[in-house]
């Protein structure tokens, strides 16, 4: 597939085969997070990866709540993304600028890992809404990092769907808003 075919069908993916994700499949969604862009070349991130069955059912209970997210729990793999400490001079145009450039990372670094995850036949879904804390328990992570998101790898069980998008004109100008 080219990149425009990979951006075309990937999707959130909400329902996964049992099939198991192999580690090296796994390695080129985190290879591929490893090569993004940031803001000062900070590389704001850590992906702690998690494939054991049994933490995998207790970190989607985290994610599930208020009926949101009962999808993970067929995850075969979720990705937890920690946001680690800009660097100097990220963490200082942050300031000046008042933008959360770690946050852009973080974004670019996570669809890295989805797009490639769907060149390689894999279901994925960014998930923000999530018992943090409880994660961080289970996944012994620092109580002072945050997580912003998780990512849930599996192969999909979920039919293609059409893309419902705004009407592309009404996304962009030129020269002036």
């Amino acid at each position: 597939m080219n990149i425009k075919e990979i951006i075309e069908k990937r999707q959130s993916t909400r329902k996964y085969k049992p099939d198991p994700v192999e580690r090296e499949k796994i390695m080129q969604c985190i290879e591929s997070a490893h090569l993004a862009p940031s803001a000062c070349n900070a590389q704001p991130w850590k992906f702690v990866v998690v494939d054991e069955p049994a933490l995998i059912a207790k970190v989607a209970a985290a994610a599930h709540s208020m009926g949101m997210n009962k999808f993970v729990a067929q995850a075969q793999v979720i990705i937890a993304v920690v946001l680690e400490s800009a660097n100097a001079t990220s963490a200082i145009g942050s300031k000046i600028k008042r933008k959360d450039y770690t946050q852009v990372d973080i974004g670019i670094a996570v669809e890295n890992i989805c797009l490639q995850a769907t060149e390689l036949g894999l279901g994925n879904c960014i998930v923000g809404w999530f018992n943090e804390r409880e994660v961080k328990k289970l996944l012994q992570i620092p109580f002072t990092k945050r997580i912003p998101l998780l990512v849930t790898l599996g192969y999909s069980d979920d039919a293609q769907r059409v893309k419902n998008r705004k009407r592309i004109e009404n996304i962009y100008s030129f020269n002036k808003y």
